[in-house]
C-alpha cells in the first residue's frame, strides 16, 4: 500500500515541546553544558489496559519530525517575546541566536514499528549533543505514546475477533484532527482491516469503509423507501443500517430489498446492527438470511464495542462477521494514556569515559537504568523466549545470558548461549542523517502479526496474562545497584553532615 501523500511533519515544529525543555537548554549552554555529549531512553513502566504485551508504533512520524527539525524565524520571534517573571526577556539574544542555526545531528536508534515490546525495553535511544537531546523529550514521548496505545488497544480487538474483519470507525470520537489520523494510522498497524476516516486513507492509504447511517432511514417516510433509494443510488454498495426502529423488522425490509439487488445482478453485502442484544439480534439475523438464500451476506456489529465485549459476544455465538468500533479504540478510554518517560542514562565531555547516570526514587518501578541500552530477544523453533536488556559495551556473544528482574532479585533466568537471538534496536539516523527505509504501511501491519504469532498465547490474555521474561542483563543490574547504593550512601554523608 503506497503512500499517496506527502508526510504532515514537514514544517518546523520545534516547538512542540514544554517550555522546561527549553528553560533546561538556556541553562545548559549558559553553564557551558553544551558540547556534553548525552544518552537518553525512551520506555514505558506499565503495559496498557493490564495486558501482557505493547506493540510499538509511532516511529514513522518521529522520523518525519526529526528530518524537518529546527527553529525557523517565526519561532525564535516568537521566543523573544517571551517574559520572566520580573518582565526582563526569558532567554538572551545569543542563545536564540544559538537555538536559530541548530541542526539536529543526533545517532537514533529504535525498534521498529510494530514489534511487540515491554516495560523497561528502550523503544528509542538518543545520542548526541544535550541540548538536543534534551529538547527531543516532549515532542518523542507525544509521538509514540499514543500511537503504541492505540496499536496495542487495536491488536488485542484482532485478537478478541478472532479472524473477524474490524473497521475502526471513530473519528468523531477522537481527540481532534491529528488525534483521529494518528488512530486511524495506529489501529491499521495494530490489525484492523479499515477506516471510516476518508482523509485517513487519502494520508496512509488505509482501506474506506462505510455506507449511511440512521439519518439516511429517518430522512424518508418509510424504512423500506429508504433502503431502497439507497440500494438505487449505490447498488454496489449495500449495507443497510436495520435497527434506526425495530431491528428484526428492519432485517425483513433489507432482506426485501436485498432480493431486488438480486434480480438486477447485484448484492446485499451486509445489514449493520447498532444496538440492542448484539448477541440475540445477529442470531435471529443470521437465521432470516439463511432461509432468504442471503448466507453470505454479512452481519456487521457496532455500539460501544471493546475486545472484552467482542469476546463475550463471541462466546455468546453470536453471528457477527464484520466489527465496527470506534470510541473505545481511539480514545483507549478505559487506559487513555501510555506511562512513557524519556530518561537521561549516560553523559560525557567530548572524547571522555561515559558516565552512567540514573534517577533514583522510593519505588524502585521509578529507578531509571543506567547505561547504553540495547534489547536482545532469544528464540528457539517454538517461538521467543526471553529479552535481555544489556549495556551496548557488554559482550553477549557466544555465552549464557542471565537476566535479572529489574524489581526482584529473585527472579532470574539463565538463557543458553546455544539460543538464537536478534537486537531490537536498529540505526534510525546517524550524524543526524536518515539510514533507516521506511516500510509500507501493510509491511507494519503484518510485522505486528508476525511478532504476535511468536509469543506463547498466555501474553494475549485480556485477564491476568502470562509474564514474559524480560529483565536486566547481569552485570547491568549489579551496576544499577551499585549505583543506586552509591548515591544513597551519598545522601546518607550529606544529611549526616548537615546534623553536624
Amino acid at each position: 500500500m503506497n503512500r499517496t501523500s506527502e508526510p504532515f511533519y514537514t514544517k518546523s515544529l520545534a516547538l512542540l515541546t514544554d517550555l522546561y525543555q527549553l528553560t533546561m537548554s538556556y541553562g545548559y549552554w549558559k553553564e557551558g553544558l553544551d558540547s556534553q555529549e548525552a544518552v537518553f531512553h525512551l520506555f514505558f513502566r506499565r503495559p496498557p489496559f493490564n495486558g501482557g504485551f505493547t506493540i510499538a508504533a509511532g516511529l514513522e512520524s518521529v522520523i518525519q519530525y526529526l528530518n524537518n527539525f529546527h527553529f525557523d524565524a517565526t519561532d525564535i520571534a516568537f521566543l523573544r517575546t517571551l517574559k520572566d517573571p520580573e518582565g526582563a526577556p526569558l532567554f538572551e539574544n545569543p542563545f536564540l541566536d544559538y537555538l536559530s542555526t541548530l541542526k539536529f545531528t543526533c545517532k537514533v536508534d529504535a525498534v521498529p514499528e510494530g514489534t511487540v515490546v515491554f516495560p523497561y525495553e528502550p523503544l528509542l535511544r538518543i545520542q548526541g549533543p544535550l541540548i538536543q537531546c534534551q529538547l527531543l523529550e516532549s515532542p518523542l514521548l507525544n509521538l509514540i505514546n499514543f500511537s503504541s496505545l492505540i496499536a496495542t488497544k487495536a491488536a488485542r480487538m484482532c485478537i478478541a475477533s478472532k479472524g473477524n474483519p474490524i473497521m475502526e470507525f471513530g473519528l468523531r470520537r477522537a481527540q481532534g484532527i491529528d488525534g483521529a489520523l494518528t488512530a486511524s494510522r495506529s489501529a491499521y498497524i495494530g490489525g484492523c482491516d479499515a477506516t471510516s476516516n476518508v482523509l485517513a486513507g487519502k494520508q496512509y492509504g488505509i482501506p474506506v469503509m462505510g455506507t449511511h447511517s440512521h439519518s439516511w432511514v429517518m430522512v424518508f417516510d418509510e424504512e423500506l423507501e429508504s433502503f431502497q433509494a439507497y440500494a438505487r443510488c449505490s447498488p454496489n454498495n449495500c449495507v443497510f443500517l436495520v435497527d434506526t426502529y425495530n431491528t428484526i423488522e428492519g432485517v425483513k425490509k433489507a432482506i426485501a430489498v436485498g432480493k431486488w439487488l438480486r434480480s438486477k445482478g447485484k448484492k446485499l453485502i451486509g445489514i449493520r446492527l447498532d444496538s440492542g442484544d448484539l448477541a440475540y439480534l445477529s442470531i435471529q439475523s443470521r437465521k432470516m438470511l439463511d432461509a432468504a438464500g442471503f448466507q453470505e451476506t454479512q452481519i456487521i456489529a457496532s455500539n460501544e464495542l471493546d475486545e472484552v465485549l467482542i469476546s463475550e459476544l463471541k462466546r455468546q455465538g453470536a453471528q457477527i462477521t464484520l466489527w465496527g468500533v470506534g470510541t473505545h479504540l481511539v480514545t483507549a478510554k478505559e487506559h487513555p494514556a501510555l506511562d512513557g518517560v524519556y530518561k537521561l542514562s549516560a553523559i560525557r565531555s567530548p572524547g571522555g569515559p561515559w558516565k552512567y547516570k540514573l534517577k533514583l526514587s522510593e519505588q524502585m518501578i521509578k529507578v531509571s537504568n543506567p547505561g547504553i541500552l540495547q534489547i536482545r530477544r532469544y528464540y528457539n523453533e517454538e517461538g521467543n523466549i526471553a529479552d535481555a536488556i544489556y549495556d551496548i559495551h557488554t559482550d553477549l556473544d557466544n555465552k549464557e545470558c542471565i537476566i535479572i528482574d529489574p524489581l526482584d532479585a529473585t527472579k532470574q533466568r539463565v538463557v543458553s548461549k546455544n539460543l538464537k537471538s536478534e537486537d531490537l534496536l536498529v540505526p534510525i539516523f546517524v550524524d543526524g542523517k536518515q539510514v533507516y527505509e521506511l516500510p509500507e504501511l501493510t509491511q507494519i501491519r503484518d510485522r505486528t502479526q508476525d511478532q504476535l504469532k511468536h509469543f506463547y498465547v498466555g501474553i494475549k490474555r485480556f485477564f491476568n496474562p502470562h509474564q514474559y521474561v524480560v529483565g536486566l542483563e547481569k552485570s547491568l543490574y549489579e551496576q544499577k545497584i551499585a549505583l543506586v547504593l552509591q548515591h544513597r550512601e551519598k545522601m546518607k554523608d550529606n544529611h549526616l553532615n548537615e546534623k553536624t
